[in-house]
């Protein structure tokens, strides 16, 4: 394996040999190049994060709902996102 600036150029078979060890890098922040005969065919990264700033989601409100931003607000948007965990768009090959 070649490490170079938090880029890490690694072969199919050292993916396949330590996959978990590869995704533990890429969690951690690193990009890893896979290639084939030192020719790059695939990059993993982290993936981005999909978190939306509270602002964004009340402008995105139609103008006739009933939605209220009362103390309690936080608490139950947390509720909601802690009782649906599953993703909203799950990959087509789940």
């Amino acid at each position: 394996m070649i490490e170079d600036m938090a880029v890490l150029h690694i072969t199919e078979s050292e993916l396949a040999r330590d996959l978990h060890a590869v995704l533990e890098k890429v969690r951690r922040g690193d990009e890893v190049v896979i290639e084939r005969n030192s020719c790059p065919v695939a990059v993993m990264r982290p993936a981005e994060s999909r978190r939306r700033k509270l602002s964004e989601i009340a402008a995105s409100l139609p103008e006739h709902s009933a939605a209220t931003i009362d103390p309690d607000f936080a608490a139950d948007v947390q509720e909601f996102i802690d009782s649906h965990r599953e993703p909203l768009n799950a990959p087509k090959w789940d």
